[in-house]
This record gives structure tokens, C-alpha cells and sequence, in this order.
């Protein structure tokens, strides 16, 4: 009996029904509407940042720009992306903690940037974008802490399910945004690489690291502590699922989640904290047990292993995906759960390894600035997963392709602002690029682009012979042996 007296558990796996995992329906990958849309790098990228996104930043920031700057120019779409595309090239170049004034260092920086738009411009873009208006915020937001962002995270993550399909495998954890300004949910976590920071979770397909659903936590609503939040947090974001299998650590792993999630056709495999009052004493014990022995308890859905790697530490975890006490041939006889668990675990560690790679994040005192780097560095890692599922074979032969991605992105959100800049600056390697870049959009401008008609069939023809032209006067479709040439003088 498990500890609390509510639990039955038996030694072997005779009394366990056999499992059966349920088809999910939905093949992995991007969806229709994902593959339908995407046939640019940008356009992968434009998937999560739209254009009401877009929009959104500029209104808010020029309303706050009016009121701060005296000399406010309103910011549009175009330069709005360009200061995106700025962020991104920052992060490919490693650059997150240099200062932006060295970014643009006739020395020190690159071309791009002052090819772009100038560093003031660039600074007063930084200061004064904002998220939503604060004077005008609605009263239910008033009291929300995450209400200077709200707005612009629910858009955004709204779009990340409908561009994905997860594979079998998905992977519940936290991610740390690292930030130690002020903010009413900032968070301590000592193990994490970023001890101070906001915390996110996170569900990421294992295959690719698809971040698929993310919730900010925002610390306690009241004076009490919540109860189970583990729990419901795997609940929410696996909300939708059918057929997969979740692995989650032991701050969310509990028996009554397991039951949960099967009810919800969903397998679960994750440690488990010895001091859970639904396990048996036996698999907390470790007297008189054996280095890398294992103990198995079963009850009709649930499987229960304690692995003992090493004198004095124990390994317990529950699955209802394992059935029977397998354990694997190798030198250090892991349970098969044990095996599957080490497989699928680092699905959001991951996601926080190749984000904070070429991370785009920038030093600020402002919470809501932070998370809004956060947000750009996960759509350009998504928008590279749709678009190297879309076009598998682009850059094969290339080792570093996250990059090459990142990188071309950054100089398709900036070239039409280089596009349209009124002046040259004064650096010689930024004027060439603008001059090449002007010229080749003139170029492109001045070439007579081809016009496609409709070849219909003449109505005037006995064998409705086939034509482009029609009748300027009633639009009829008419071939040349029809149709007679008049000059302007001519014309009624």
C-alpha cells in the first residue's frame, strides 16, 4: 500500500492492463496553413511576427514617442522591421553584451547597422517602444502584472499551435528569461544559468524543440500558496493533445496528474519526489539494495521504478506509458523508463541552448522589453524549424545553418529600409551598401515585369479560336481576324 493508504500497488505486472497508445490523427510537422504561406525565409519568420504585431509596436511606441520626444518621428511598419532585422544581426554576431554605440563604431562595428538607419535613431527606437498605452489601459488590466505586455503575447502566442503539429514525444519544463531590473514576478531559481529572471513554461515537441505553447508565470494571484501547480500547468498546455506522451520532471509528476492525463488519452513519463505520500515505502528504502538494481511497482495503469545508479541515490520515476519491468542490456541496467526519460527530457533545455546561441537580447531595465527579445529569439528558432521542414535540402552541405538562417533573415528586414534612405551615410563601406542596394531595387523597378491574360475564346469566331484580346468598348473576347486597328483621330 502506498503510504497515504488510498494506493494499491502489487510487485509484478499481471494485475496492469496492457498499453495501448491511441493514433494522434495529425501527421508531424507544419500544418497546411503553415506550408501554404511560407515561401521566403521572411515569410516563415512574418508567421509569428505579424503584421498586426507589427502594427501593434508602432502605434503604441509613436504614441509614447509623442509624448516623451519633442522631436518624435513616427516610426512605420518598414522601420519597425528594420530595427527587428537590427536585433537579429546583433545576436548573429555574438554581440548581446556590447554596447550599441560600439555596434556602430567606424572600428568596431559592422556596416549594416549604419547602412540601416543612424545609432540615434536606433537609441530613440529602444527608449520609447512600448506594448500597449498606459493611460488608456483597460480596468480588468489594471491590476494584472503582466498587463504592459498582455496584449502583444496573447497575438503572438496564439500563433504557435496553429503553425505545428508536435510529434508523439512533447516535453513540459521552465524557461528562464534572465532579467534583474524591478518586476512584481521576478523570479530566484539558483540552478538555472540565469538565477534571476521571469519564468515561462514551456511545452517543445522533443524531435525539433518547436516551442508549441508558453505561459509567463507571474508569481502567487493571493496571500495563499497554490496547490498542485505542477499539475496544472501540464493540464493547460498539453490542452488539445491526444495520443502523445508527456515528459515532465518531478515538480510537476504526481500520481493524480498520471490518472488525469490518461483520462485525456494523453501517457505520462517523469520523476517523481520520494517524499509523494502515493508511492510504497519500499521504493523510497534503500537498505540492503544493490548499485544499479532496480524496483518495480505496478497497478493497473501505472508503472513505479526505483533505479539506484550509485550507493546512495535513488531514481524514482512514474510512467503510464511503460507496462512491464524491462530493463536494458547495457553496462549500467537502466530501466527501459529510465532510458526513454534521459531521451525525451531535454526538449526545452534544448530550445534555451540554441535561443541563447545567437539570442538577440540586449541589456534593459524594462521587464517587458526582455520578454519582447525572448519572443523574437523563439520565432526566429520556429520560423527555422518550419522552414527547414518546408525545404529540407536548403543548405545541406552547411554545418551552421541556424546561422546562415538568422543572418539572412536580419538582411531581408533591413533592405527595404536601406532601400528608401534619403542620404548616404558618411562611412564608405555603409554608403556602398546602400548605393548597391538603392541600384539594385531601381533596377528591379525599371524591368517591364510580364503581363499574364486570360487567352478566352473568341466569341465572334465560327471555331472559337482561342485570344487575349478583347473589345475595348463592350469586352468581348476577339481574335485578330475580328478585331480592326484605329487611330485616335478616328475615334468617336
Amino acid at each position: 500500500m502506498s503510504r497515504s493508504g488510498n494506493i494499491e500497488w502489487f510487485p509484478t505486472a499481471e494485475e496492469t492492463m496492457r498499453y495501448n497508445p491511441v493514433p494522434t490523427g495529425i501527421t508531424p510537422g507544419p500544418t497546411l496553413y503553415a506550408v501554404t504561406r511560407i515561401s521566403t525565409l521572411r515569410s516563415a519568420f512574418d508567421l509569428f511576427v505579424t503584421e498586426e504585431i507589427i502594427q501593434l509596436l508602432c502605434t503604441y511606441t509613436n504614441l509614447h514617442g509623442r509624448r516623451k520626444c519633442e522631436n518624435w518621428r513616427d516610426v512605420d511598419d518598414v522601420e519597425m522591421r528594420a530595427y527587428i532585422g537590427i536585433l537579429i544581426l546583433a545576436g548573429v554576431y555574438r554581440s548581446r553584451h556590447e554596447a550599441s554605440r560600439g555596434l556602430w563604431a567606424d572600428k568596431t562595428g559592422r556596416a549594416i547597422f549604419r547602412a540601416t538607419m543612424p545609432h540615434y535613431r536606433y537609441a530613440q527606437i529602444s527608449a520609447n517602444i512600448r506594448f500597449d498605452d498606459k493611460l488608456a489601459r483597460p480596468r480588468c488590466f489594471r491590476n494584472d502584472k503582466l498587463a504592459a505586455f498582455r496584449v502583444l503575447w496573447e497575438k503572438w502566442v496564439a500563433r504557435l499551435p496553429l503553425l505545428f503539429n508536435p510529434g508523439v514525444d512533447v516535453c513540459v519544463d521552465e524557461q528562464m528569461v534572465g532579467f534583474k531590473g524591478r518586476c512584481g514576478f521576478r523570479q530566484y531559481m539558483p540552478k538555472k544559468p540565469a538565477k534571476y529572471g521571469i519564468k515561462i513554461w514551456v511545452i517543445c515537441d522533443v524531435a525539433t524543440s518547436y516551442a508549441w505553447k508558453m505561459e509567463i508565470y507571474t508569481g502567487k494571484s493571493g496571500s495563499s500558496r497554490e496547490v498542485n501547480q505542477g499539475m496544472r500547468v501540464v493540464l493547460q498546455l498539453t490542452e488539445g493533445l491526444k495520443g502523445h506522451t508527456v515528459t515532465c520532471d518531478n515538480f510537476f509528476t504526481s500520481f493524480r496528474l498520471a490518472e488525469e492525463l490518461l483520462r485525456r488519452k494523453v501517457a505520462l513519463v517523469g520523476t517523481i519526489r520520494g517524499n509523494k505520500p502515493e508511492l510504497p515505502p519500499q521504493l523510497v528504502h534503500l537498505r540492503q539494495r544493490k548499485i544499479l538494481s532496480s524496483l518495480f511497482a505496478f497497478t493497473k495503469t501505472t508503472m513505479a521504478v526505483s533505479y539506484m545508479p550509485k550507493q546512495g541515490k535513488n531514481v524514482l520515476l512514474l510512467s503510464t506509458k511503460h507496462r512491464e519491468p524491462a530493463v536494458s542490456d547495457g553496462e549500467k541496467k537502466k530501466p527501459a523508463a529510465v532510458l526513454d526519460y534521459n531521451k525525451c527530457k531535454g526538449g526545452v533545455d534544448n530550445l534555451d541552448k540554441v535561443v541563447g546561441t545567437y539570442s538577440c537580447r540586449r541589456k534593459t531595465s524594462r521587464w517587458p522589453l526582455a520578454l519582447f527579445y525572448n519572443l523574437l529569439d523563439v520565432s526566429a528558432y520556429n520560423g527555422f524549424v518550419l522552414w527547414k521542414a518546408v525545404n529540407p535540402e536548403w543548405e545541406s552541405t552547411k554545418t551552421h545553418k541556424r546561422r546562415v538562417f538568422l543572418e539572412e533573415l536580419g538582411y531581408m528586414l533591413v533592405t527595404p529600409e536601406i532601400a528608401r534612405r534619403p542620404c548616404a551615410p558618411r562611412s564608405k563601406a555603409a554608403a556602398d551598401i546602400v548605393a548597391e542596394i538603392q541600384q539594385s531595387e531601381s533596377e528591379t523597378e525599371s524591368d517591364p515585369k510580364p503581363i499574364n491574360k486570360t487567352r478566352k475564346r473568341c466569341e465572334l469566331c465560327i471555331n472559337r479560336r482561342r485570344t487575349a484580346t478583347t473589345c475595348s468598348s463592350c469586352e468581348k473576347s476577339v481574335c485578330k481576324d475580328h478585331s480592326a486597328v484605329v487611330c485616335v483621330s478616328c475615334l468617336p
